[in-house]
């Protein structure tokens, strides 16, 4: 069996895309299939700021319903407490999601080798522009919404198809380069990956440079990674890609060349190699 718990404080409440309800069931189901487990039963606790007006809560419990309809998850049990106004910031919710192990992997840092590729199941920094713009007041010719959505469905089809998956990690708070750092320096190995392979929406740069954010560091909700051996990378593409065409392989474990490092290193745009090293200054608040 498998077991997580994560609780939810984002603001704000709704955003295009999601809403703080199905972001709630997308990152505990994610969390499940992180770890290689079909997630199964789903419990929620709520806790409410006095004044919530029911109608919001009723759209966020609908919400969660169809997420977890979608990610094939029970809500099996739950509680609702409230506080008084001013000490709640809205609505947060707690979720604990159970799951099964039907493989014999060890899906983690540990197992990763040299040589290992690294793929990307999908565009970067939607989820947390999304929320940024609505929090700014910026407008875009078109509305960028959430990446938030359970993943579930190509992991298990990675593991149904058995293919050697070293280790999995959603790109939650602190993106792409935080996890890629939390891994390297886990598994002692030093990882190579590329810049101009990896997707990033035009309308998705632009805001970024507009607020002076890296997409690269920026937090996603329906994105992750998976190492995979080199033998199986070509399948494991092909069958991310029938989920996300814009799945793809951005880098590759280079232990060879820093044995040890525990060193995440990118190729820029312009063909220089730089160290991608650990996120300076604060990650953003109330963003999942």
């Amino acid at each position: 069996m498998a077991l997580t718990t994560d609780s939810y404080v984002v603001q704000p409440l709704f955003f295009p895309g999601g809403n703080i309800g199905s972001l709630a069931v997308h990152g505990t189901v994610n969390d499940l299939a992180m770890g290689g487990a079909r997630p199964l039963y789903l419990s929620v606790g709520f806790i409410l700021e006095e004044g919530l007006p029911m109608a919001t809560l009723w759209q966020i419990v609908q919400s969660m319903q169809r997420a977890a309809e979608q990610a094939g998850v029970q809500i099996v049990t739950g509680d609702t407490k409230v506080v008084d106004r001013g000490k709640g910031d809205g609505i947060f919710i707690n979720t604990t999601g159970v799951g099964v192990l039907e493989h014999d992997l060890a899906i983690g840092p540990t197992a990763i080798r040299s040589d290992d590729v690294l793929l990307l199941s999908g565009d970067l920094g939607r989820h947390g522009i999304a929320i940024m713009a609505v929090r700014e007041g910026l407008e875009f010719e078109t509305t960028i919404e959430s990446d938030s959505a359970p993943v579930v469905d190509p992991v298990l089809a990675l593991l149904r198809a058995g293919l050697q998956v070293r280790c999995l990690r959603d790109l939650t708070r602190g993106g792409l380069a935080s996890a890629l750092n939390e891994i390297a320096a886990s598994a002692k190995l030093a990882i190579a990956i590329d810049e101009t392979l990896i997707p990033v929406r035009e309308d998705v740069q632009g805001a970024c440079e507009i607020l002076g954010f890296d997409p690269l560091y920026v937090a996603n909700e329906g994105r992750f990674i998976a190492f995979v051996a080199p033998a199986d990378a070509t399948q494991a593409l092909a069958i991310l890609r029938t989920y996300d065409p814009q799945a793809i392989a951005i880098g590759q474990v280079n232990a060879l060349r820093e044995p040890h490092s525990g060193r995440v290193t990118l190729r820029s745009h312009i063909g220089t190699e730089r160290v991608l090293d650990w996120l300076s200054g604060e990650q953003l608040p109330r963003i999942c």
